[in-house]
Order: structure tokens, then sequence, then C-alpha cells
């Protein structure tokens, strides 16, 4: 049986160790220790990282009671070695496991559900509740878990005896017995739990929800805590203050000028739809009777190209065709013919300008690539008659 130095100090970065074994695995060996703290994946919390020696240590898992690190090279039995765990990435790893269990048993002990689901992903930490929770009801939660991390309680971690578990009110996802390892943030929670845990409430820094989401008929929360969720909020101060600027509001009303711009934005799109239906009328009605033309416009949507298309080949009495250039977007094209066939045409573009696009008989459309004089060019070889409008 390794001994698990985390669990005596889980502050504990560097010790030394003896190999007691070393086993291909993986394309690489699993090294075990007399004893060790890196803690191994489980209970939702990923797998410490490392050295041991100069070696990395790549993954850490649990097999019938050892500690098994997974490293490139192997390292011989009875040496001793050095374990340098990567302290960055346990601190915050016990920063987001600690966050959880502040927040879950307050959203237990508020809403009398169960956690059912627990992940420390990257970037979220997610938790999932078995019953509907809202937005609003978070924030109150939230308040409490920030006012219970600014206290700087001790966590109490113990093994209780069967007596003491039995008459304890923990939570647990299902019945334990045995060494059961309890951790208590006082005032807050008691679960049973096998993670690492910060010493003190004051430890865990922050907590802040990001979103709630229904999920399999309860909800599913993403939170952060620690770091991770202070970097969270100076990117979002950061990218407010950048909308700040633009909008030249205030950084508390930037959402306010926001709904103005897009008030101003639907009526300026409404007005330009109004102006482009009375643009493609009067096209229209110029080219009436024209036989097959071909327009050039710059610049237009996919619906643009295609309204302007069937307006021009209801009155020109032939083919019609509309290509757009639009830069990068590549040229969007419409083809109509009342009564017509344009398959073998808009066969015959898209293969020669890397296109895409088909549609009804009488119409068609797409997007070609490359410069519009060559495509107005092949359709010219393709209808003779046709006029360049």
């Amino acid at each position: 049986m390794t001994e698990r130095l985390y669990y005596q100090d889980p502050h504990l970065f560097e010790f030394s160790a003896e190999v007691t074994a070393c086993v291909p695995e993986n394309d690489g060996f699993a090294v075990t220790l007399d004893r060790t703290a890196f803690y191994p994946e489980g209970g939702g919390q990923p797998s410490d990282l490392g050295f041991l020696n100069d070696i990395p240590v790549t993954f850490v898992k649990e097999n019938d009671g050892e500690v098994r690190h997974l490293c490139p090279q192997a390292l011989a039995v009875g040496q001793t070695v050095n374990g340098r765990v990567d302290a960055e990435r346990r601190l915050d790893l016990m920063q987001q496991h600690s966050g959880e269990h502040i927040a879950s048993g307050l959203i237990c002990r508020h809403f009398h559900c169960d956690n059912v689901g627990f992940h420390i992903g990257d970037p979220f930490v997610t938790i999932d509740y078995n019953i509907p929770i809202s937005w609003e009801e978070l924030k109150v939660v939230e308040d409490e878990a920030n006012a219970a991390v600014r206290a700087n309680r001790p966590v109490h971690i113990w093994y209780p005896s069967k007596e003491e578990l039995d008459a304890l009110d923990y939570r647990s996802k299902k019945a334990l017995s045995g060494d059961v390892r309890i951790v208590e943030y006082p005032d807050v929670d008691i679960c049973a739990c096998c993670g690492t845990h910060v010493s003190f409430t004051g430890e865990v820094g922050l907590i802040k929800f990001v979103s709630v989401q229904s999920h399999r008929g309860g909800v599913r929360i993403e939170m952060l805590s620690g770091k991770r969720a202070f970097d969270y909020i100076r990117r979002i101060t950061e990218e407010n203050h950048s909308v700040s600027v633009q909008l030249s509001a205030k950084e508390t009303e930037t959402a306010t000028a926001v709904a103005r711009l897009q008030k101003e934005a639907r009526a300026m799109h409404e007005r330009l739809a109004l102006l482009e239906t009375q643009a493609v009328e009067r096209k229209a009605a110029e080219l009436t009777g024209r036989g097959d033309v071909l327009l050039e416009e710059a610049g237009m949507s996919v619906d643009s190209v295609r309204r302007l298309c069937s307006a021009v080949s209801e009155r020109c009495g032939g083919f019609c065709g509309v290509l757009s250039d639009c830069g990068e977007d590549g040229i969007r094209y419409a083809f109509a013919q009342e009564g017509g066939d344009l398959r073998e045409l808009t066969k015959a573009v898209n293969t020669a300008f890397a296109g895409r696009g088909g549609g009804k008989p009488f119409f068609t459309q797409g997007t070609l690539h490359g410069e519009v004089g060559a495509v107005t060019r092949f359709l010219k070889e393709q209808l003779p008659g046709i006029t360049i409008a």
C-alpha cells in the first residue's frame, strides 16, 4: 500500500521515496513508490503531474491500493527518487474542488437536491443537480458561498468511527462503510470525499457561477474558483472596457448602449430593405422585354441576389443571371428562367469556377470562386445573345 503524503499535507510538493515497482504500460512505464505526494485521478478530480527526478509524470492512477505514476522512462526498483508535484496545478485543482464543495453544500441545503455529477474540466468545473434551479436562485447561493470563503475557517478532514458515521448527516452518492474520509466545511458542507482540499476556506479565494442550463430533468452548472475565477472576471472586464470605449459609454452602461445600437441597426435595416425593394422594382421595370440579361452587382446578400434575379426574370422575357462579387465570400450568383431548365448551365459554371449551388430547374443559386469578368465571359459563351445590364 502506497503511503499517501497528499492526505497528510496537501501543500507538500516535494518529497523523496523509494521505487517499489516499475512495469511497462501504454508505451511507457507505471512506477510505484513506497510513498507519494502525487494525487491519483479520482472523485471527479484530475491527477497531479510533475517529475520523478527529471522524468515527467504524465498521469497518476490508483490500482489495488497502490498509486501508479506513468512515466516515459523506466526507474530502477530500489532507487530513491525525488518527486516534484506541479504546485500551480495542484493548488488550482484544490481551489476548484473546494469551491465545488462549498457551492454544492449550500445548493443541496437550499433546494433539497442531490449532486449527481461533478467534473473539473478546462476551463470550467461542471456540476449536475437533479432539480431545476434558476439563475436568480444561484446568485443568492453565490453570495453565501463567497461569504464562507471570506470567513477563512479551517477545513476539518477525518475518518469517523462506524458509530460516528452512522450518526453523521453527510453528502454521499451512495451508502458507504469501512474507512470513510469525511470533509467538513464548517456550517456549509459535510461530504464523503477522497480528493485534495484547502486547509482554510480563504484559500479558495473566489467562487463564480458562470452558467446554468437544463440537463436531464435538472440543471448543469458551470463554475470557477480561485485564480481561474479571477482570470475569467479579468477577461470579461477587459472585453467590457473595450466595448465601452467603442460605444463611448460608461463601463456600467454597456448593455444599455448595445440595446440602443441594436435599435438603430434594426431601423437602418428596415430602411435599407425598403430602398432595396424599390431599386429591384426599378431595375426589373427597366429590363422589361429585354430577353436574356446578366447583371453584375457588388456586395449583395444571398437573399438580395435571389430577389433581384427573380424580379428581373419575371419581366425580361428570358434568362436572367445575377453575379455579386462579395470578396472573400466569393461570387454569389442566381440564375432564373421561367419554364427553363438551368441545371446543365449551373453544373457547367460550378465546375468551371469551383462553385457550389443548385436548385429547381427554373431557378438556381450558389457561390463561385474567381473573377466576375471571367464568369461573365463564360456565360456569354454559353448564351451568345445575352445582354450585360
